[in-house]
């Protein structure tokens, strides 16, 4: 099996604590899944910028780069534990309300939520601030 990279935003708690759960089943599972802070990573090799990395999860698998919902099935699919969760969500009607639930409501949330604790770190990082 190919080597799956997860890009995923570290300095976003919850994004954080989601990943930390996928590594532990990876890890006791020997799976070839290496996860990337986005925050630490060389983003230019796959034609992201820090802000679109930020925006929603992405997967490199076989090369290919898959973002958003898509990449979290990816994911799943890779991983015991939760193939029966890739496998639900991928139904046809449901990748398509779940699909459009992450990218209409989820990532725009947690993108928000990541610039808003980008400018008070930026805020204050400056002299009286």
């Amino acid at each position: 099996m190919d080597e799956t990279e997860v890009i995923y935003n570290g300095a976003c708690p919850i994004c954080a604590r989601e990943i930390a759960g996928y590594r532990r089943l990876s890890e006791a599972n020997g799976l070839p899944i290496r996860y990337t802070d986005l925050n630490a990573a060389d983003l230019a090799r796959l034609g992201l910028s820090a802000e679109d990395a930020a925006r929603r999860l992405h997967v490199v698998q076989q090369g290919r780069l898959i973002a958003g919902f898509p990449a979290f099935l990816v994911l799943w699919s890779s991983m015991p534990r939760m193939r029966w969760l890739a496998r639900l969500l991928g139904l046809p009607g449901l990748r398509t309300v779940i699909g459009a639930a992450y990218e209409r409501i989820a990532a725009p949330l947690l993108y928000a939520l990541h610039r808003r604790r980008r400018n008070r770190a930026l805020h204050k990082a400056r002299p009286g601030g």
